[in-house]
């Protein structure tokens, strides 16, 4: 019998979340390093659908989001709670609800004449995959001082679990430092960012003191569209490495007013996302000067020419994003007033017909 097209797709879904790999059977036999699967409802505030989550209160998500002693929580759903979660409460916030569960069945599992020292790995277990799948799926939740603090208080917390076990402190330990890593290198590259972002006046200023001379036009840089193409792509592939999910969620969260949502205070994380659109307008910009600056109508002509045929590279490649910087002016003033004469014609008649067949 054929699957059901709804099962294959979150099948499918579930294949292609970000994943990290189990690694608790490091941490003693106790430990079989399996997730176990969602059993049933865990709160009355959730409510199912064909055997799928499709809502509930906040407090019965965040506690589905804690792993037991006999119960991980599916990635899928790690993955998208942490993403959409943001929009309610901030992620500091988040971790210390998640700190206060982790304290709370810690408590309970010590409580007892003899303590189940099996139960206690398994469950230390689980939730140092819970934080490693944190910090390395949404690092930036924990840029600021509030999150750090209580990553640290629930790892400290989490050792006490297996102290015996030497093992637990390293795994943490690494844990910590590829997460500091990262926001290092996050950090540098804002740095590297600021430091080549500089006023428009400035920019005008340089062009302005330079000889005449020694103001080269494109094709006397690189007359090869292609080429020209293939490093727009490496430079769109740099801007896009730096932008990840919580940016795309910040933004969406900031279509509604900004006393809906907690996290509105948080403008700075947007900062990639900025970065990325100023590169789209740089571009624009680029090509303009570039047509503009020719005096004589035949060289002109040779530019425009030449930039559409790197947009029709870049969109053979797959650069959507360069394609439409630079076409945008063409569609703007082409529509508006026409090309100026038969080849700019024939080279825009050439582009949009190649962007159609292939759209």
């Amino acid at each position: 019998m054929a699957e059901p097209p709804c099962n294959a797709a979150v099948k499918k879904c579930k294949e292609t979340m970000p994943q990290t790999p189990v690694f608790t059977s490091m941490l003693g036999s106790g430990c079989s390093g399996q997730v176990q699967p969602d059993t049933g409802e865990r709160s009355g505030d959730l409510v199912y659908q064909d055997g799928s989550l499709i809502s509930g209160s906040l407090e019965a998500l965040i506690e589905r989001l804690v792993p037991t002693t006999d119960y991980y929580p599916d990635r899928t759903y790690i993955f998208t709670f942490l993403l959409s979660s943001r929009v309610f409460i901030h992620p500091y916030e988040l971790l210390a609800k998640v700190g206060q569960i982790c304290l709370k069945q810690k408590q309970q599992l010590e409580t007892g004449a003899e303590v189940d020292k099996a139960k206690l790995k398994s469950f230390a277990a689980k939730i140092i995959q819970l934080l490693k799948e944190w910090t390395e799926t949404f690092p930036y939740d924990f840029q600021d001082e509030k999150s750090m603090k209580e990553l640290k208080e629930i790892a400290h917390r989490i050792t006490q679990c297996d102290e015996e076990n030497g093992t637990v402190k390293k795994i943490i330990s690494q844990m910590t430092q590829n997460l500091l890593m990262t926001l290092a290198a996050r950090n540098q590259y804002q740095e590297i960012r600021e430091k080549f972002r500089q006023p428009v006046t400035d920019k005008g200023t340089i062009l302005k003191t330079k000889p005449q001379s020694s103001q080269k036009d494109i094709l006397s840089v690189c007359c090869d569209p292609l080429v020209l193409a293939q490093q727009l792509t490496h430079i769109e592939l740099e801007r896009v490495s730096n932008i990840y999910a919580e940016d795309l969620m910040q933004i969406v969260s900031h279509v509604d007013s900004l006393d809906n949502h907690k996290c509105r205070g948080d403008v700075t994380k947007t900062y990639n996302l900025e970065a990325y659109d100023n590169w789209f307008n740089c571009l624009s910009m680029l090509v303009a000067t570039e047509i503009c600056k020719v005096v004589k109508k035949k060289q002109r002509t040779r530019i425009v020419e030449f930039f559409i045929d790197v947009a029709r590279e870049c969109f053979n490649i797959g650069n959507f994003n360069s394609m439409m910087a630079i076409i945008s002016l063409f569609i703007a003033s082409f529509e508006s007033e026409g090309p100026e004469n038969h080849m700019e014609k024939d080279s825009w008649k050439t582009l949009r017909t190649t962007l159609l067949n292939r759209a």
